[in-house]
């Protein structure tokens, strides 16, 4: 047998070794490679739940976008009542500005008693109005002429566009106004480019030499004083992560930042940043863009700003609070300057343009722009009517444009005296600060709300007690009691005799209720309207239980009140609680000769880019007799010429006649005045939040303070109406003979047709 080489046997030995280390390198790889698979496998996943999410956002809704809302625009013809303070007013709040040089959109001159106005263009619910190049002139209190300047041809009606009264912000306080990239001047891209990606429209949402540079630039300087981040990685950042810095967040925004590119063009990313990036802070709210942030800094719309303006913007993309305007002057300047220079090295700019831009101030507004709703009341009442009809997400995030009834000249004014008034009030009483007080202002035309306070503080929002102060209204229900009568035609006329005597009602409790007059007296028979307009409290009971409570309560529910009124004796004085806003819905009926029409705070809504969703129209609904209530009203006239409001007569001009109702409750704990001139409804309320006792009746508390506001806003007089079913007599006041008109004590009524008194007497 022939043997086998030592030297075969070792080669054999030494392959075997190797394919068994082999076989061991091999198995010790396995578990390395698949985790290496396995790692991949979940990157690649979560760079598919990134691209998801990058993709999903980024095609959905973009930003919350608040709703904004507007006051009424401010209507120019001739004939319109309209003073020069108030047109400044008007022009101030619609940030339009005075100037002695060239005209230009926004500007306006004043030479005498003319107005050379150049008026923005506006897309209104019912159309668009171009620019306007009006000329109006004002003469003792009237438009008189209302012309274009510009060839002299006359102008019917214009609109200046209405200011923005309020906003609707979303829960993370965001604030923006969305631009088009093709509104934006071509200088603020260039400046942005230059200064934050000259790279941006050749990478791929990462730039590795730029962050090269930058880490070389910060080891030199031994601070960080250069950034590597694209444009793409600061919106990433922006809008799709948190601020908290870790490397898990980096590695996210580079992995976004290219699939953003991968999906979506360069114009698309600029303009998404040119809405999204952060530019300061108004108190707790973030302003964010270029559109929002130009009205903020500069009061002006983005395709208005000059060289200056531009860099200082793109100036603070830096550091907003580091480089605030306000704060930091110095600071901000030298960077805007920093940022010109830059242009002018690119050959974005000439010499002479950076030169000229770097000579220019800031330019920023000497204050900061208040951009949040000075109105919370109002804002309220507007939040609460739209629910009605969309979610709270769409109202604080959709961009609405929504187009109020808000009458920004009369809420200045009712905030004006509301201030005032309390405090001397307040003072007068020795209440220590504790008087509160709330105010609703109507249009009587169309139930339009026109201003609202919900406490002596007007611009603080809290516990508003226009709509949610429910508390007794006191005689305020009276009208509603003698309504009951006098749709009763065959029973009742204002001339009809009562009893004005002593009456006790056991309640349902056992105890006895005998109600008093506010004097303490009782004053026998006497004519009905004698007992409204003098507020009788003995002749109201007996009169409405003989009328019955269902009856009065449906008279209430025809004047538009809608909670449930308990069937007690007491309701007959006003021991019913409603809030101010309820009593404006009920006096608005009587106003409106019995048919109710629904106090509205809208007029229209629009989406963000001006497609209407819903009109808000006047409704109206024929609820009670109108004969019946123009017989009341002219009772209501009658409280304020010698009734409990005859106070009004030198509270008010001359020649101005209004109706109304005062009211006053239990120990002087509510003071109320609900009255309407021919154009205007005001309901006013004097109280404290502890219900203690002020001292304070209708008259001697919110009758004042509703006086002031009538007295100061632009209003037609109350008119009696007259049809063929009316007739109107001067009556006695207390034997309800018809008298002569030169008759002081005489009150001038209305009654059916052959249903007023045939004696004539003599006046007392």
């Amino acid at each position: 047998m022939k043997k086998k080489s030592p030297l075969r046997r070792k080669k054999k030995t030494s392959i075997k070794k190797t394919s068994r280390r082999r076989k061991n390198k091999n198995n010790h790889r396995l578990p390395y490679l698949r985790i290496f698979i396995a790692s991949l496998v979940v990157f690649l996943l979560y760079v598919v739940y990134l691209d998801f999410e990058v993709r999903s956002q980024f095609d959905g809704r973009k930003w919350s976008v608040p709703a904004r809302v507007y006051a009424r625009p401010l209507e120019l013809y001739i004939g319109k009542p309209l003073t020069h303070e108030q047109l400044k007013f008007e022009l101030n709040i619609s940030d339009y500005r005075l100037t002695s040089n060239n005209l230009s959109t926004g500007n306006y001159k004043k030479k005498g008693d003319s107005y050379r106005i150049v008026i923005r263009e506006f897309d209104f619910w019912d159309g668009h109005q171009p620019p306007r190049y009006i000329q109006v002139k004002i003469e003792d209190g009237f438009v008189t002429n209302v012309t274009d300047f510009r060839d002299n041809n006359d102008i019917a009606v214009v609109r200046l566009e209405p200011s923005v009264m309020g906003r609707i912000y979303p829960s993370h306080r965001e604030d923006r106004l969305l631009v088009k990239l093709d509104d934006v001047p071509e200088y603020l891209l260039s400046a942005l480019l230059t200064v934050e990606d000259r790279q941006f429209y050749s990478h791929y949402g990462i730039n590795p030499k730029a962050i090269l540079r930058a880490m070389l630039a910060n080891i030199k300087a031994g601070s960080v004083v250069q950034g590597g981040s694209t444009l793409t990685q600061q919106l990433v950042k922006n809008f799709f992560l948190t601020k908290r810095k870790s490397l898990i967040r980096k590695f996210n925004e580079a992995i976004m930042s290219f699939l953003l590119e991968l999906h979506y063009e360069k114009d698309e990313i600029l303009q998404a940043y040119l809405n999204e990036i952060y530019l300061g802070q108004d108190k707790n709210r973030a302003i964010h863009g270029f559109g929002l942030a130009s009205r903020f800094y500069f009061d002006k719309p983005v395709y208005n700003l000059n060289l200056s303006e531009i860099t200082t913007l793109v100036a603070m993309v830096k550091g907003p609070s580091y480089y605030d305007p306000w704060r930091n002057k110095k600071r901000l300047l030298s960077r805007r300057d920093t940022v010109i220079n830059l242009m002018q090295e690119q050959g974005k700019i000439t010499e002479y343009q950076a030169n000229q831009a770097k000579s220019e101030p800031l330019n920023v507004l000497s204050r900061r722009k208040n951009i949040r709703s000075s109105h919370p009341a109002y804002m309220d009442l507007l939040r609460r009517q739209l629910q009605q009809d969309y979610n709270k997400e769409d109202l604080t995030s959709e961009g609405l444009q929504i187009f109020s009834t808000f009458d920004p000249y009369i809420q200045k004014i009712v905030e004006q005296v509301v201030i005032k008034k309390s405090k001397q009030l307040d003072k007068q009483q020795q209440l220590n600060g504790k008087l509160q007080s709330s105010v609703i202002v109507t249009n009587t035309n169309n139930a339009d709300v026109l201003a609202v306070i919900g406490g002596k503080q007007p611009a603080y929002a809290g516990f508003n007690r226009a709509l949610d102060a429910l508390r007794p209204i006191g005689s305020l229900i009276k009208p509603a009691v003698y309504l009951t009568a006098i749709q009763r035609k065959n029973d009742y006329s204002l001339a009809s005799m009562i009893e004005d005597k002593n009456i006790t009602l056991k309640a349902q409790d056992g105890k006895l209720w005998s109600p008093r007059n506010y004097s303490g007296e009782s004053h026998g028979e006497i004519p009905l309207f004698k007992a409204l307009i003098s507020s009788y409290n003995q002749a109201t009971v007996r009169l409405g239980l003989s009328l019955g409570f269902e009856s009065i309560v449906e008279t209430l529910r025809n004047l538009g009140i809608q909670r449930d009124i308990p069937p007690y004796p007491s309701i007959l004085l006003g021991a019913v609680t409603m809030s101010p806003f309820e009593v404006a819905q009920m006096y608005q009926t009587l106003v409106g000769e019995g048919f109710i029409t629904p106090l509205r705070s809208i007029r229209k809504v629009l989406t963000a880019e001006g497609k209407p969703l819903k009109h808000y129209p006047v409704k109206i609904k024929k609820a009670i007799d109108e004969t019946s209530v123009r017989i009341i009203n002219s009772a209501l006239h009658e409280v304020t010429r010698q009734g409990t409001a005859r106070s009004i007569r030198w509270r008010l001009p001359e020649g101005l006649k209004v109706a109304g109702k005062t009211g006053t409750t239990n120990d002087t704990r509510d003071s109320w005045f609900a009255g309407f001139s021919g154009e205007h409804l005001i309901v006013t309320w004097l109280g404290t939040d502890d219900n203690e006792s002020t001292g304070l009746t209708g008259a001697g508390g919110a009758l004042p303070i509703w006086a002031d506001i009538m007295k100061k806003i632009r209003t037609r007089p109350f008119s009696f109406a007259y049809d063929d079913k009316l007739e109107y007599h001067y009556v006695e006041n207390t034997r309800s003979l018809l008298v002569e008109d030169h008759c002081s004590t005489a009150a001038y009524l209305a009654f059916r047709k052959n249903s007023a008194p045939s004696n004539y007497g003599t006046c007392k």
